[in-house]
C-alpha cells in the first residue's frame, strides 16, 4: 500500500466537528419525547438535536422512481420525528469537537418510545387487519406492477410439463471495503460536501431539492471511494444532516459510520420471494413463464428502491425463446432497513430464477441441463432478437461461450465421476451446476428509462482538454469507486489521440471539475461514459485537422491522422503531431478564420439500447451427505463482454463479481428476529467470505461486439455476481437430487444442506442411488409437473 489514497475520512479541515447519531433500538415505535439537554452539557459537545429540532429544514429523503401512478411514497425525514420504523433509524444526533466525545454523549440522550408491532415478513404484511408500517397509508403494499406479453392462456393450457417453484432471495448487506463517510465544509453561503458516494452529480441535485439550498451553492466531491456495489448509489440522511449542521454551526461537520452502523443503516439488497411457473413441451421447449414477485422495500422508499425489482422484470426469460411471459411485482413495506440497489440490481434475482427453473425442467424430463438449454436458447444466427420481455438483444453467441466453458471444465469427465460416486453411494457426492446467463447493462437509454417513469436520463458526458504543452486532461461524468476508470479512460484517449498513455490525466468525481454527469452504476461506465469520451476525442481530432490543414497548406479532406500525427494522404513527409497542433492553437498566431484558439471538445452519449453481456458458468461442488458441508472443487466462467479495453480490469471485475455471487449462494444473509431486530450487526455475525473461503477460478472470454456503441463494449461490473449464484446452487441440488432434494434455501450453509437431506430421507429412506447424472433420478416431478 502506498498510503496516498484520500478517503473521505482522511480529510480534516481546521475546526472540523464530528457528528454521531443515536439510532432507534426498536423496529417500530412512536417517539413521545427526545431530551438532549444532558448531552449538550457533556465536555466537548457543541450541539445536540432531536428530530423535532430539525423538522422544518430537513425535508424528506427522495425517491426518484415512481413505478406506478398510485405508488405509496411515505415521508422519510433524515432524523425521525414522531415514529421510528426500523432498528438503526436515526432519532437524534450529537456534534462534538472529537468523534468519540460525540459517541459517548449519545448515552446522555433520553428518548421515550412507545413500542408498536413490528412488520417483518412480507406475506404477513399483506394480510388484512395486520399491523401497518405507515398508518396513514392504510396498507403495507407500496405498489403492484404488471407486465405481460404473448398468449398466456394458450401457453399454459394443457402444457405437458408445468413446474411450480418458490425461491427466496435472502436479504444481503453490501459491506463495501470503505464504510460510508461524509464531510461538509461551509464557506459563507457555499458548501462543499465530500462523500463516499457513487453519484456526486445526482447527490448534488437531490441535496438541493431536499434542503432548498440552491444547487449552484453546493459542490459535491467523491474522493477515493473504496467500493460501493450499489450501496453508495443513494442519497442518505447522514449526507443531508451533515449539510444542514454545517450550515447551522458554520463549521465543517464530519461523520464516518462504524461497521455495525453500516449493517443497520446502509441500505440492504435483494430480499424477494419468487413464485414461478414454467410451462413446457415434453421435448423441453419452453412455452411460457409466469413470475409473481414479492419485493421487500423495507420501511421507506429510498432513491430507486421501487424500481430495483423491475430491472429484473425484463430478464426472467434469460437467453431463452418462449411464447408468453408474465411478471407481477408487489412492493411491500416492512419495519426493516430499506432495500435498494446491490450489485446486479434485480438481474441476479431474475437470472437465479430462470436458471434454477431450467435445471428443474432438465430433471423432470431426464435431460442433461446443457441440452435443455440448447433446445431453448437464441441461436447466434438469430441476432438481433426481440425477446418475449420486449428487449432487443443486439448480439451474442451462447453456443461459443458454452462450448468453451465445457472444454475448460472437462464436463463429460466430471459427469462420469459423478455417476461413479452415485453408484458407489459415496458419502461425498459431486454436483455440477450450470448457469447460461445474459444481463441488460450499460444502464442508459433515456427514453426507455423515461417510459419506466425513472426520474432521470441515462446519458453520460465527457470533455477532453489538450493543454498548451500537449498533455491531455480527460474529464468524465462517470465516478469511479474502484473500477479502474483512470486507466481505461486514459487508454481510450491515448489510443484515439495517438499520444503516450502517461500524457493523459483523468479527472472525475467532483461536480466543480466535472459539472455534467449521471455517475456510475448498472455497468454503464464504459458502455456509456467511455463512449462519450471516445466521441469527444474524435471531435478534438476534427478540430485539430482544420488547424493542421491550415498550417500545412493542404485540404482537410487530404489529411490522414494516424499514430497521433497528421500527414497528407500519399505524401512521404510527416506532418505535425496533434500535440504540436495544440500548441499552435494556443499561440493563435496563424489560425484559419473563424477558428477558436482551442482544440478542447465535449460529448454527451445516450445510447439507443442497453448492452447485453452473456456467458456460461460451470461449477463443480462436493457435498458431504453426512455433515452438509460443501466445497467448490472447480469453477469455470466464460463471459462475453464485447470488445475488451483492459483485460486485467475485466479479470478483476469477474473475480470480484464471482466472490459476491458465491457469497450469496453459500455465506451471506441479513437475519431479523420476530421482533424486527437485526441479529447480524457485526462481521462476526454476517459472514463475508475471504479469499480462503473461495475457490480458484478458471476464466476465459469469447467476443461478440455490441452494436449499440462504436467501441463494441458491453459491460462487466456485475456479470460474475449475476451468473455465479445459480451455478453454485444448481450444483448443490444436482449433487443431492438423486436423494430427493429439489432445493436448498440460500445461503446453502452446512446446516441447511443437512436439513434438506434429512427431510428427503424421511420422505424416501432408500432413493435410487444410480440415477443418471444430471437427469434428476426421476424425482423431479415434485412441484406440480404433469
Amino acid at each position: 500500500m502506498s498510503g496516498r489514497t484520500r478517503w473521505t475520512d482522511n480529510l480534516n479541515p481546521a475546526g472540523t466537528l464530528h457528528v454521531a447519531f443515536l439510532r432507534s433500538p426498536h423496529a417500530h415505535a412512536r417517539i413521545t419525547r427526545v431530551d438532549v439537554e444532558a448531552a449538550r452539557r457533556v465536555p466537548g459537545v457543541v450541539a445536540a438535536f432531536g428530530g423535532a429540532d430539525l423538522a422544518e429544514e430537513q425535508g424528506s429523503l427522495p425517491c426518484a422512481w415512481t413505478v406506478t401512478e398510485d405508488m405509496k411514497v411515505p415521508a422519510h425525514p433524515p432524523l425521525a420525528v414522531t415514529e421510528a420504523r426500523y432498528v438503526g433509524e436515526p432519532v437524534a444526533c450529537v456534534v462534538a469537537r472529537h468523534r468519540y466525545a460525540a459517541v459517548d454523549a449519545l448515552e446522555e440522550i433520553d428518548v421515550d418510545y412507545e413500542p408498536l408491532p413490528a412488520v417483518v415478513h412480507m406475506e404477513e404484511a399483506l394480510r388484512e387487519g395486520g399491523p401497518l408500517v405507515h398508518q396513514e397509508l392504510e396498507t403495507n403494499q407500496a405498489y403492484r406492477w404488471v407486465f405481460e406479453n404473448g398468449d398466456l392462456d394458450a401457453a399454459f393450457r394443457d402444457a405437458p410439463v408445468l413446474l411450480e417453484r418458490r425461491y427466496v432471495q435472502q436479504r444481503l448487506i453490501p459491506t463495501a471495503m470503505e464504510p460510508r463517510a461524509v464531510l461538509c465544509e461551509p464557506d459563507g453561503d457555499d458548501f462543499t460536501l465530500y462523500s463516499a458516494t457513487q453519484i456526486p452529480h445526482i447527490l448534488r441535485l437531490m441535496l438541493a431539492t431536499v434542503t432548498q439550498i440552491p444547487e449552484h451553492r453546493i459542490r459535491v466531491v467523491a474522493p477515493d471511494v473504496g467500493g460501493g456495489f450499489g450501496s453508495k448509489l443513494q442519497v442518505y440522511g447522514e449526507e443531508v444532516l451533515c449539510l444542514l449542521l454545517a450550515r447551522r454551526l458554520g463549521r465543517p461537520v464530519k461523520w464516518t459510520e462504524s461497521r455495525s452502523e453500516g449493517n443497520m443503516a446502509t441500505h440492504h439488497g435483494r430480499d424477494q420471494i419468487q413464485r414461478l411457473t414454467l410451462a413446457a413441451e415434453r421435448d423441453g421447449r419452453v412455452r411460457g413463464v409466469k413470475v409473481d414477485l414479492l419485493a421487500d422495500m423495507g420501511a421507506y422508499l429510498m432513491l430507486v428502491t421501487p424500481g430495483i425489482p423491475l430491472l429484473g422484470a425484463f430478464m426472467f426469460n434469460g437467453i431463452y425463446k418462449m411464447d408468453a411471459y408474465s411478471f407481477t411485482c408487489t412492493g411491500v413495506f416492512t419495519t426493516k432497513t430499506p432495500t435498494d440497489a446491490y450489485r446486479g440490481a434485480g438481474r441476479p434475482e431474475a437470472t437465479f430464477a430462470i436458471e434454477r427453473l431450467m435445471d428443474e425442467l432438465a430433471a423432470e424430463l431426464g435431460l442433461d441441463p446443457i441440452e435443455v438449454r440448447r433446445r431453448n436458447w437464441i441461436g447466434h444466427g438469430e441476432f438481433p432478437y426481440e425477446t418475449v420481455a420486449g428487449l432487443t438483444y443486439d448480439s451474442g453467441n451462447y453456443e461459443a461461450a458454452t462450448d468453451r466453458a465445457l472444454a475448460l471444465f472437462e464436463y463429460d469427465k466430471l459427469r462420469a465421476e459423478q455417476a461413479d460416486r452415485r453408484e458407489r453411494r459415496d458419502v461425498v457426492q459431486l454436483g455440477i451446476g450450470v448457469s447460461t446467463y445474459t444481463e441488460m447493462c450499460g444502464l442508459a437509454p433515456s427514453r426507455v428509462l423515461g417510459s419506466l417513469a425513472y426520474g432521470a436520463g441515462g446519458w453520460e458526458h465527457a470533455s477532453v482538454r489538450i493543454l498548451p504543452s500537449g498533455k491531455i486532461e480527460v474529464v468524465t461524468g462517470s465516478s469511479a469507486h474502484g473500477q479502474g476508470h483512470e486507466t481505461a479512460w486514459a487508454q481510450i484517449a491515448a489510443d484515439r489521440l495517438g499520444v503516450p498513455f502517461e500524457d493523459v490525466k483523468v479527472l472525475h468525481g467532483d461536480t466543480a471539475v466535472a459539472p455534467k454527469g449521471m455517475d456510475t452504476y448498472g455497468s454503464r461506465s464504459l458502455a456509456v461514459g467511455g463512449i462519450a469520451l471516445y466521441q469527444a476525442c474524435d471531435r478534438v481530432v476534427d478540430k485539430a485537422r482544420r488547424v493542421a490543414a491550415h498550417l500545412m497548406e493542404a485540404s482537410e479532406q487530404d489529411l490522414e491522422f494516424s499514430g497521433g500525427r497528421f500527414a497528407v494522404r500519399g505524401a512521404a513527409a510527416e506532418g505535425p503531431s496533434i500535440q504540436e497542433v495544440a500548441l499552435a492553437a494556443f499561440a493563435a498566431h496563424d489560425l484559419p478564420d473563424g477558428v477558436e484558439p482551442s482544440l478542447d471538445a465535449d460529448a454527451t452519449f445516450d445510447p439507443g439500447n442497453f448492452s447485453f453481456p452473456h456467458g456460461t458458468h460451470l461449477c463443480a461442488v462436493e457435498v458431504d451427505t453426512e455433515t452438509g458441508r460443501t466445497r467448490i472443487r472447480s469453477y469455470v466462467a466464460v463471459d462475453d463482454v464485447g470488445h475488451v479495453v483492459n483485460p486485467l480490469i475485466v479479470e478483476g471485475q469477474v473475480h470480484g463479481g464471482l466472490a459476491q455471487g458465491i457469497a450469496q449462494a453459500l455465506y451471506e444473509e441479513a437475519v431479523y428476529d420476530a421482533d424486527g431486530n437485526l441479529t447480524t450487526t457485526t462481521m462476526a455475525d454476517y459472514l463475508v467470505p475471504s479469499a480462503a473461503d473461495l475457490p480458484e477460478f478458471v476464466t476465459d472470454r469469447t467476443e461478440t461486439p455490441a452494436t449499440s456503441n462504436p467501441l463494441g463494449v458491453k459491460g462487466v461490473g456485475e456479470a460474475g455476481t449475476i451468473a455465479s449464484t445459480p451455478a453454485v446452487v444448481n450444483a448443490i441440488v444436482d449433487a443431492l437430487r438423486h436423494h430427493g432434494v429439489t432445493d436448498v434455501p440460500m445461503p446453502c450453509t452446512p446446516e441447511r444442506v443437512w436439513r434438506a437431506l434429512r427431510e428427503a430421507f424421511r420422505e424416501d429412506p432408500d432413493p435410487n442411488p444410480s440415477a443418471a447424472p444430471g437427469a434428476g433420478g426421476g424425482l423431479g416431478s415434485a412441484g406440480g409437473a404433469r
